[in-house]
């Protein structure tokens, strides 16, 4: 099936798009930044300029479409809530709902638009049960969301719509545990105000499955609570976060703390919504990560211990037997390196990779002379090879290089963990700098690979 992808580069939409390129599907994605999205995007794709906003997208981009998955949407949490900044969030919703629509009409080749939306929509409710039948609230959030599903209602009865309200989603890689797990790992994650108000959750994993789940169940229409069916207060979401990390909970943040912090935007984390997600069992979808603990444990495992992570993917149109020689060349690194390090490597110890070759490289951190010595534990010619720090400027340094085969071409991973010397003490103080600095490094070596090896 050919499906048109909007959100593709965030979150969700680049699990999602991955999962459906691996089903078969070939994708088309909208993106206001196309040289971004082909940067950036962990599969293969057509691309189309489109900004949402001020005009519908490209008539060529529907060819062929038969379905519709729409996830695109200024971030509601990424800024406090200006009046400026709630214009852009309402817009990108409304309008570019409106848009999108308006394309899916033209095209009269749709059968199937899954939107997005947020249970949001009900507003603070308290311990009140919410279903797909209750009302909508009256806050900035609820009338954002109620906006956006009113514009999908204006498609043609012959489109099937899907609306999922989704709550907070967790995972490793983004999303709402991308800022409580650094509080959370250093001991210093509490309670928000009383702790009383309902959270109601998604793993990511559940959510893509959920998405595909709709494209190819012809029961499903309208609106569907996108949440697991147990909610948990915010008190126990705190403990069994703290848990799941080895932690102890830290004093309570009072409300007011928060409001004065995020303003009109700390509605996100006071407001309670306990919400069911009953109507999914009617249409047979079986939640992977249903309990709390079990989903929490499975993206905090590998973060216990003051443990940290970065994980990057990038597909290029080439098969893992013709890229893979590249990397098994050592003196290739320093191209994948950025100038700042002054990356050079040194020897190797054996004449070709292996499994127990030691590398030794120098290199420069904010200009102070190193030396990193390095092994490979696990060498599997073709298809991936992990590497870990003998000596260096990390307590810890482990990095799993995958070649993964992906629609003709290859799907690159790189999963690093990673400690610092110190303990608590250098997270607090460079922890920050640290990530920044891993950060930029990955993105040179994801544009040099692109030069490289891109279409």
């Amino acid at each position: 099936m050919k499906v048109l992808l909007t959100g593709a580069t965030g979150l969700v939409g680049k699990e999602l798009g991955k999962k459906l390129v691996m089903s078969g599907h070939h994708l088309v994605v909208l993106s206001r930044n196309p040289e971004k999205a082909k940067l950036e995007l962990p599969f293969p794709a057509e691309i189309y300029k489109w900004d949402g906003l001020t005009d519908i997208p490209p008539e060529e981009s529907f060819n062929g479409v038969e379905a519709v998955i729409h996830l695109a949407g200024e971030s509601i949490a990424s800024s406090r809530w200006t009046a400026r900044q709630k214009m852009k969030i309402f817009d990108s919703r409304i309008l570019g709902t409106r848009s999108l629509v308006r394309a899916i009409e033209i095209s009269g080749k749709v059968k199937t638009f899954i939107s997005a939306s947020a249970i949001g929509i009900y507003g603070d409710c308290g311990e009140e049960i919410l279903n797909e039948t209750h009302a909508h609230g009256s806050d900035f959030l609820s009338t954002v969301c109620y906006g956006w599903e009113k514009e999908t209602e204006k498609i043609t009865k012959e489109v099937r719509v899907i609306n999922l309200r989704i709550g907070v989603v967790l995972s490793r890689q983004g999303g709402a545990l991308e800022k409580l797990i650094p509080l959370f790992s250093m001991g210093l994650g509490g309670v928000i105000g009383n702790g009383k108000q309902w959270m109601s959750w998604i793993h990511l994993e559940d959510l893509v499955r959920l998405c595909q789940f709709g494209l190819e169940e012809p029961s499903m229409r309208g609106p569907y609570n996108a949440v697991s069916p147990h909610p948990v207060t915010n008190k126990v979401f705190s403990k069994t976060l703290a848990n799941s990390l080895g932690r102890s909970l830290f004093f309570p943040v009072p409300s007011f703390v928060m409001k004065v912090a995020m303003g009109d935007m700390s509605t996100i984390v006071l407001s309670s919504q306990h919400v069911d997600s009953q109507k999914l069992n009617t249409v047979g979808f079986k939640f992977t990560y249903p309990d709390l603990a079990l989903a929490l444990n499975e993206i905090c495992q590998p973060l216990r211990g003051g443990q940290k992570e970065l994980f990057a993917e990038q597909w290029v149109p080439h098969t893992p037997e013709k890229i893979f020689p590249f990397f098994c060349d050592e003196k290739n690194l320093e191209k994948l390196t950025p100038e700042f390090l002054s990356f050079k490597v040194l020897k190797k110890s054996t004449d070709k990779i292996q499994q127990g070759t030691i590398i030794e490289y120098r290199l420069k951190l904010h200009g102070i002379p190193m030396h990193w010595k390095s092994m490979i534990d696990k060498w599997d010619a073709g298809s991936s090879f992990v590497d870990h720090q003998l000596t260096g400027p990390y307590k810890r340094w482990h990095h799993t290089h995958e070649f993964i085969p992906l629609a003709n071409g290859t799907l690159m991973r790189d999963r690093v963990s990673y400690s610092l010397p110190l303990g608590r003490l250098g997270d607090v103080v460079s922890g920050w700098k640290v990530l920044k600095d891993v950060r930029k490094i990955f993105a040179y070596r994801r544009s040099v690979i692109r030069k490289l090896f891109g279409a």
